[in-house]
């Protein structure tokens, strides 16, 4: 029996962004319902949402006040089982974002801490702890948000007094959760059975790695070893999956968790992937990876060694809600990611970029496992750039003082019809987009590309269906094939072969071997242009 999960085609939906449905220029859940037609014919197999919860939206959502609410935002918790019925109805399944690490301080549980004031057991639930310095004016440690800034931030009693400080690895308006605390562990059990309850087919566990700290909250310190930081990949966190494995088997249909797993090396990440644990994490090394034959064989050897003792699959993915465009990145000098240092206004070869992004397509949809598709990569959109600072609402914006721009720009709404007022996003006679929409988006609309046959989302659906129908049922494995330094090619079974050619000269593709699909046109069908991708039967 081949599980689903292994070879999945999983599509990522930033609600916010996707489709309005009632005209207040926010994405929402019957804009969602109302596109899944669009989403069963691009070829997906699932839909994986980012937060639909209740939330003051300090991070998009990732700041969560109630986990069995939906945003009004979006919509009703009835609007959520219809989606989820709908989808299934559609043949889609569908993952909801959990996220566990942290709350928002609009939280019941935060506020109640507050309120019960220092000492208290309702304080217990999160990280309260003293300052350092005669009178506790220092953080109690070294840790820095991810966001930027300290991870700390010192609360004010109802007296008016200074009070102990409470931990935030993100922005101060979300406060990290104590999973040592036996009610938190219950909790989240509880809400996983909700969810679970109400059909949904899976997670993703938003930064998995980080659930437990070390014990004490020791200092990072001047040097640090980053496979052993205080505030991530710590032992305890493997036992709070061992135990969610456990209620998501109890359950028929094949339940998966997928991880976001931040971490330097494929040992760490494979202990997540365990039979008992995780079912797939994302591939962040993939993605982070330059446009570079050597690279990416070199991060394609490396995946399956790491997951090869576990018996997970690898995982795909080129773009997320988090990371620059792809079709951005690859245009630039340096086509490499790091999300510690986003160049976001680095220059881009629109042209240049837009040719790797679909040879990197025909890449990833060949390689065996699963694969993610970040919405508006199947329509080619580019990373926007030019955002006005005013508009920006990220929080690392503001927490690193507009050094770091944010992730605005891989959040812009998407365009559906090329005539239609904010390009079909929303409903006529709606408000304007919640972010704006650049004004060349036009040609990149679903209606623009749809009867294209050399538009991006033309390549998309037919690479899908052809991966499913071929390759869905081949082992999870290749061979690489040696067809020179600057391109990657590896045969599947007997039948297939991908040949990317990532250097400056033409390469010769075999004699006899039929073209199924190729990223760009073969003006020779013997010679495989520079920056292209191309599949072969055998």
């Amino acid at each position: 029996m081949t599980h689903w999960w292994r070879h999945a085609a999983i599509y990522q939906i930033y609600v916010r962004s996707f489709a309005d449905g009632n005209g207040d220029g926010t994405g929402d859940l019957a804009g969602v319902r109302s596109r899944l037609p669009y989403l069963r014919e691009l070829g997906v197999d699932a839909l994986w949402f980012n937060p639909w919860y209740a939330s003051p939206m300090a991070d998009g959502g990732y700041d969560v006040a109630d986990y069995r609410a939906i945003d009004p935002l979006f919509g009703t918790l009835a609007e959520a089982e219809q989606l989820i019925a709908e989808a299934h109805g559609h043949g889609l399944r569908v993952l909801v974002d959990l996220v566990p690490n942290h709350c928002s301080d609009r939280h019941t549980w935060f506020r109640a801490a507050l309120a019960a004031g220092p000492g208290s057991a309702e304080r217990e639930r999160f990280w309260f702890v003293s300052g350092r310095g005669e009178a506790g004016e220092l953080p109690p440690n070294d840790w820095t948000s991810y966001f930027g800034g300290s991870a700390w931030t010192r609360v004010t009693e109802a007296d008016g007094s200074a009070g102990p400080w409470y931990l935030h690895m993100f922005a101060p308006e979300q406060p990290d959760l104590n999973w040592e605390h036996p009610e938190v562990r219950a909790e989240f059990e509880d809400i996983l059975r909700f969810w679970l309850d109400r059909g949904v087919d899976g997670f993703r566990i938003d930064v998995a790695h980080g659930l437990a700290k070390k014990p004490g909250l020791p200092n990072v310190g001047p040097a640090p070893d980053i496979t052993d930081l205080p505030y991530q990949d710590c032992d305890a966190v493997h036992d709070i999956y061992r135990s969610w494995r456990k209620i998501l088997d109890s359950y028929d249909g094949e339940r998966v968790f997928v991880g976001e797993v931040w971490l330097p090396s494929a040992e760490q990440t494979a202990r997540y992937l365990r039979p008992d644990e995780l079912h797939s994490a994302f591939n962040f090394d993939f993605l982070c990876c330059p446009w570079d034959a050597a690279a990416l064989r070199g991060v394609v050897d490396d995946t399956f060694a790491g997951h090869a003792p576990v018996g997970a699959p690898p995982t795909w993915v080129l773009s997320n809600h988090d990371t620059i465009r792809h079709v951005t990145r690859y245009g630039r000098a340096d086509t490499s990611f790091d999300m510690g240092d986003k160049r976001l206004l680095d220059p881009s070869d629109p042209v240049l970029g837009r040719r790797r992004a679909r040879a990197a397509a025909l890449l990833t949809l060949a390689l065996p496992g699963g694969v993610y598709v970040y919405q508006g990569d199947e329509l080619g959109l580019p990373e926007v750039q030019d955002l006005p600072d005013a508009l920006i609402q990220d929080p690392t914006f503001v927490r690193s003082d507009g050094t770091d721009r944010g992730r605005d720009g891989c959040r812009i709404p998407l365009p559906w019809q090329a005539d239609a007022p904010s390009l079909g996003f929303s409903p006529a006679g709606a408000a304007a987009p919640w972010l704006p929409q650049p004004g060349d988006w036009s040609p990149l609309s679903v209606s623009a590309q749809r009867e294209d046959p050399d538009s991006f989302l033309t390549l998309y659906r037919t690479a899908l269906a052809l991966r499913r129908e071929r390759f869905t049922a081949l082992p999870e494995a290749l061979a690489w094939v040696d067809a020179g330094p600057d391109t990657v090619c590896f045969d599947r079974a007997d039948s297939f072969r991908c040949v990317v050619n990532l250097g400056a000269d033409p390469v010769r593709l075999p004699v006899g071997a039929r073209v199924l699909l190729s990223s760009a046109a073969l003006d020779d069908p013997s010679l495989l242009p520079r920056d292209t991708a191309v599949w072969l039967e055998r």
